[in-house]
């Protein structure tokens, strides 16, 4: 049935770009509302390339624009009453936005009702009670049915079912409402029938026309015949948006002329009140004061609502009046920045005037409220300029530099003209794309580049080294050498260079002696389009090495032969036999050359300057000097290390010169007197020698300690330690010995091969040994004999064997049993 709704299309170009079209609500998908390019006398091929956008604050997109052809069509039906609910009109407003050249055209969706919705009741059915008493004509309010569409096709009139005690009346309030009201007909009797069931219906004026309907249940009571009554039939009331919870919004009052509980009345809102309203305001219940409940979130200006006033009798009666609240807007609400289009990054030799953001600016308060003012930071390269109604376009105010700066948050600040002011602020972050505006730059004017010689193949040299603040393609920088020459040579033989990073490498060994410098130019490019370069001088001076030893120039020798010099045999002192001329290819202290003597057959008699190279005589010739001498002469240079160079030079003493030159290979010099293993021989003799003379010394100094010892006059010890160092000395019966000599063994502590101090002295038992031959002292006879005159000769184990060596009259005998030996 929609798919015959007829889309009407009334279009209205304005001066700042607008148009408006109407459409009816649940519109097929895909039905044609118009052409857009045609009705903007915009041409559809450029749609596509002119990046066309349309631009809404629904959320949801309802429309839509064919690229190729510029037809407008439906892409989503529309329901009025979602998306306006009871606005009377219903409009959908859209921006077209076209680029090259930044463009914005108004459009204006009408949405026209269809009837698409039935009237209903709030509630699914209604009780009213009536006390019996009801003389004919008495009046009760019934419900309003509530239909979301509007104009003829809302509710138009109301039918009741047929009663014979009811009918049904429209009534109009005083605003012009209209309201059904039931009439008693015929007066009730509860005996006959307590409860009447009626079917109220409301239609409305659509084609075809809709209905709903609800149940009335009339009950029949007995008492309370007076309802009470408003002082007024509607109320008026205003209160600004912010008003917080608890505020007065104003105070209704009825009055009821029964007495008692049926004379009591308790206020309420009526059921026919929305659910949204009864939760944003509440009544007291018995003083009728109407307060702000909580946040007056609504987007009308008028309010509407129904208080319902009610006694408390057994068959309670009712009232209505009408609360009309008009709300006051404030402030509060701030603008919204929206950013509909944004170029970034843009290049840095954008043109001042170029456009970079289209933003759409709105305040949802109305008036001065809703009024806005735009700026941002005075210090940047930027500017707002009004485009249309609500839009502002960002554009560039002077030339960008993206080395200087390359990037930009820009701050823009609205702010409405309500009071106190609110202002809203939104970032927009813009970059700054890269053109290629900076050549490479090196660091200096030229660079020097010192290297030795005989460097290798391939040897790093120097990196040089050139900026480009551009970034990519256009700062990245690559190097090449210029075309040139060095010593009749091109440069690419001697030199090689990394295209990346700008190093220089040697591609042969250079030569002081050739070539001390040269230079030339490498040239920095990048890589952007157009390409810019810069060129710069390297100097390169190559160093010296000591590469080189000295040549000697004179004298000279010929296929190895030794040089002779002829000097009279009886020269005199400093005599100049020769001078040593040599020269070094080498530079500054590599070539600075220094004469010393590595061999003389006489060391005496020759002598050579160390810096004119000159050999001379140290004293005067003799006639006992040999005919023959040899000098070996060493040219150094004062390099790192040094290199030398020899020369040999003969030397013949002669008045004359000789018809043939001796050979010179051996020089006929006498052996020389002390070679290195003769004195080692010498050495080793002294050495053998005064060792033993040593040990000789030593031996006659204890030999003569020793005798002096012997020949000290015994003495015997104490009594106390008699028996202490006392020792059996026993004469063995086999002894043969000299008169003077006594072989003695010892029993104790002599165990060791030391000499004693010893005295002669008498046992306990003394007596005294016949005089005679010593060997011949009985078995078993003790003798205290002086310690040197003791000399041990065996030792084993506690048991030693000993020479007692005596004279006639270096004892005296004593017991011929016994002798005891007294150490000490």
């Amino acid at each position: 049935m929609r798919g015959y709704f007829m889309v009407f299309c009334l279009i209205c170009c304005t001066a700042d770009g607008q148009i408006v079209y109407s459409i009816a609500e649940e519109t097929e998908r895909g039905a044609s509302v118009g052409n857009i390019a045609k009705d903007l006398g915009i041409d559809a091929a450029t749609l596509s390339a002119r990046k066309f956008r349309m631009i809404t604050g629904s959320s949801k997109q309802y429309f839509h624009i064919n690229a190729s052809t510029g037809a407008l069509s439906v892409n989503e039906p529309i329901d009025r009453e979602q998306l306006c609910e009871l606005k009377p009109v219903c409009l959908l407003n859209y921006e077209l936005v076209l680029e090259n050249p930044l463009e914005l055209y108004r459009m204006e969706f009408k949405v026209l009702d269809i009837n698409d919705n039935s009237p209903s009741f709030p509630l699914s059915e209604y009780h009213i009670n009536m006390p019996e008493f009801l003389s004919p004509g008495a009046r009760f309010t019934l419900p309003n049915a509530q239909d979301l569409d509007e104009g003829a096709n809302s509710v138009q009139n109301y039918t009741l079912s047929l009663d014979e005690h009811f009918y049904l009346e429209m009534q109009i309030r005083g605003d012009g409402s209209k309201y059904p009201e039931l009439v008693l007909k015929k007066a009730l009797d509860r005996e006959q029938q307590a409860t009447h069931r009626l079917l109220l219906t409301a239609k409305d004026g659509g084609n075809p026309p809709k209905s709903g309907d609800v149940p009335v249940i009339v009950t029949v009571l007995d008492t309370n015949d007076n309802a009470p009554e408003f002082e007024h039939s509607v109320y008026r009331a205003s209160i600004l948006e912010n008003s917080p919870s608890g505020t007065l919004v104003v105070q209704v009052h009825a009055t009821d002329l029964d007495e008692g509980p049926n004379g009591e009345v308790r206020y309420s809102f009526s059921n026919t009140t929305s659910a949204d309203l009864q939760r944003m305001f509440s009544i007291h219940p018995h003083t009728g004061e109407v307060t702000v409940n909580g946040v007056l979130a609504v987007q009308r200006p008028l309010l509407e609502m129904l208080i319902e006033a009610r006694d408390n009798g057994a068959f309670g009666m009712s009232s209505t009046a009408k609360l009309l609240v008009e709300i006051t807007d404030v402030n509060n609400h701030g603008p919204e920045i929206t950013i509909t289009s944004l170029s970034s990054p843009i290049p840095e030799d954008a043109v001042p005037g170029t456009v970079i953001a289209l933003l759409s600016i709105l305040d949802k308060d109305p008036g001065e409220n809703g009024k806005v003012t735009c700026q941002i930071s005075e210090n940047l390269p930027f500017q707002l300029k009004p485009s249309l109604q609500n839009y502002y376009s960002l554009v560039t105010s002077e030339l960008l530099d993206r080395e200087l700066i390359s990037e930009y948050n820009i701050t823009i600040t609205a702010t409405d003209l309500g009071s106190p002011p609110l202002t809203t602020q939104k970032a927009v972050w813009v970059q700054i794309s890269d053109v290629n505006d900076n050549p490479p730059v090196f660091s200096a004017d030229a660079f020097d580049v010192f290297v030795e010689e005989n460097n290798p193949l391939g040897a790093f040299l120097y990196q040089v080294s050139a900026s480009d603040p551009d970034i990519g393609e256009n700062g990245r920088v690559s190097y090449t050498l210029r075309n040139s020459t060095v010593a009749g040579s091109a440069l690419t033989s001697f030199l090689s260079m990394n295209l990346a990073n700008g190093s220089i490498y040697a591609k042969r060994a250079f030569d002081f002696e050739q070539l001390r410098s040269f230079h030339f130019q490498v040239e920095a490019k990048d890589n952007g389009s157009p390409t810019l370069s810069a060129a710069i001088t390297v100097n390169v001076y190559i160093s010296d090495q000591n590469d080189n030893a000295p040549a000697i120039l004179y004298p000279t020798s010929q296929n190895g032969s030794v040089a002779v010099e002829v000097v009279p045999r009886l020269a005199d002192e400093d005599y100049l036999v020769t001078k040593v001329v040599a020269d070094d290819e080498d530079n500054a202290q590599n070539a600075w050359l220094s004469y010393h003597l590595a061999h003389s057959s006489d060391s005496t008699l020759f002598r050579l300057s160390p810096h004119t190279g000159e050999l001379r005589t140290t004293r005067s010739m003799r006639s006992t000097d040999f005919l023959k001498h040899k000098v070996v002469v060493v040219v150094r240079d004062h390099g790192d290390p040094p290199l030398s160079s020899t020369v040999t030079v003969g030397i013949l003493l002669a008045d004359t010169l000789p018809q043939a030159l001796p050979d010179f290979d051996d020089s006929g010099e006498p052996p020389p007197l002390l070679n290195a293993t003769n004195i080692y021989l010498i050495v080793s003799l002294a050495c053998v020698s005064f060792i033993f003379a040593a040990f000789v010394f030593f031996l006659a100094i204890i030999r003569l300690c020793r005798c002096r010892t012997c020949c000290c006059s015994g003495c015997c010890c104490p009594a106390e330690d008699y028996k202490k160092y006392c020792y059996s000395v026993h004469m063995l019966p086999s002894s043969h010995l000299p008169p003077d000599m006594l072989e003695v063994t010892g029993v104790g502590k002599l165990t060791h091969t030391y000499l004693y101090r010893a005295s002669v002295g008498l046992g306990p038992s003394n007596s005294s040994i016949p005089n005679g031959d010593a060997g011949n002292v009985p078995s078993g006879s003790r003798l205290q004999v002086p310690g040197p005159c003791i000399q041990v000769q065996q030792v084993q184990s506690d048991r030693l064997s000993a020479v007692l060596v005596v004279s006639a009259s270096s004892f005296h005998l004593f017991s011929p049993r016994h002798m005891a030996l007294c150490l000490h």
